[in-house]
């Protein structure tokens, strides 16, 4: 394992972990922000009926993963901060990578419906559906940039959380004679 033998090392930490924090702390509020908007949204039309969130699955999925998004946030922002879990990189690496993978595969869910409610598929006879809904439309599209937000933060972490990991190691050493090799 590497040991720092620069004294500005513990500085540079500090102001990672810091950015670590408030990234954090902003996924958690774009997470809650997402869940909010997308399950208090709805809207009556008086020709089709009432369009709500649990109608698509692919919205459902999002809140689901924009839950799991938060609350790993939260544990996450509040455990870097306890002594006994900070040496534990390797978790926190991994259950971010997780996170950030699961919410692409719930932004592109929603993406899709989206393309679908403003632009249709007329091969297999789908209309568009945001001129007869156009609040629930707008609300979803504002909805799927704060989960794109949120997935930018988690973007940022799971850098941060590779670095750390990373770097509590050497890099692969060099012998002489692989170096003599090389150069013939």
């Amino acid at each position: 394992m590497r040991r720092n033998s620069d004294d500005n090392a513990p500085n540079y930490f500090s102001v990672l972990k810091l950015i670590d924090s408030s990234l954090r702390i902003s996924a958690i509020a774009l997470s809650v922000a997402t869940i909010w908007l997308t399950v208090t949204n709805h809207q009556d039309n008086p020709s089709y009926g009432n369009l709500k969130f649990s109608n698509f699955t692919g919205l459902k999925y999002m809140v689901c993963i924009s839950n799991i998004s938060g609350v790993h946030a939260f544990l996450v922002a509040l455990s870097s901060w306890i002594t006994c879990f900070v040496t534990k990189a390797w978790l926190f690496f991994v259950s971010t990578q997780i996170v950030a993978y699961l919410m692409v595969t719930s932004w592109a869910a929603v993406m899709e419906i989206l393309s679908l409610a403003y632009k249709g598929d007329k091969t297999v006879s789908w209309s568009e559906a945001c001129t007869s809904y156009g609040k629930f439309c707008s609300r979803m599209k504002v909805a799927l940039v704060l989960h794109a937000l949120a997935l930018c933060c988690f973007l940022v972490l799971a850098v941060i959380s590779a670095y750390r990991v990373f770097s509590m190691f050497e890099p692969p050493s060099v012998s002489d004679k692989e170096v003599e090799e090389e150069r013939t």
